[in-house]
């Protein structure tokens, strides 16, 4: 069902895929958008070890839950920052592509878990998390995205 890569060489192993999963904040969320055309936003995101989900957080209506209702197949793409090996110019970029299906989450102490662990990948500020969740939390749709596919490469920009 799933392509395997072309390049196998510059393959990552599922556990450097996982690595970069978790410690990046950032990725672009594709998702098949109004007639047909690919939509694809930046989103920050919180991937689970425990149950190998990757969560998110929308708004509770607009364009990214419409299309997900009429099609819950997605591609989310991650990668690092990349680094230049001594004496090159060429950036090595680690990317991860996750394919799978995209569900709205409904349980409120899972949101509740989702939204903590989203601000606290960028902060510790307990004032500020304990705030966010009394205020923002109950205008926000979590989402749980069941990865079907991943697969993860090491790019030279050379």
């Amino acid at each position: 069902m799933f392509r395997k890569m072309r390049r196998f060489k510059q393959q990552l192993s599922e556990e450097e895929c996982r690595k970069i999963l978790r410690e990046q904040k950032r990725g672009v969320l594709s998702l098949l958008g109004d007639d047909g055309y690919p939509y694809g936003i930046p989103m920050n995101h919180w991937f689970s070890e425990t149950d190998g989900v990757i969560y998110f957080h929308s708004a509770k209506a607009g364009h990214k839950l419409d299309a997900i209702k009429a099609c819950d197949k997605v591609s989310f793409c991650v990668h690092d920052e990349g680094y230049r090996n001594p004496g090159e110019w060429a950036l090595n970029i680690k990317s991860v592509v996750v394919f799978g299906r995209m569900k709205l989450v409904t349980d409120e102490a899972k949101a509740r878990e989702i939204g903590t662990a989203l601000v606290k990948k960028f902060t510790d500020d307990e004032a500020y998390l304990e705030k966010e969740l009394k205020y923002a939390l109950p205008r926000v749709q979590c989402l749980a995205l069941v990865p079907e596919h991943m697969t993860g490469k090491l790019v030279n920009e050379s």
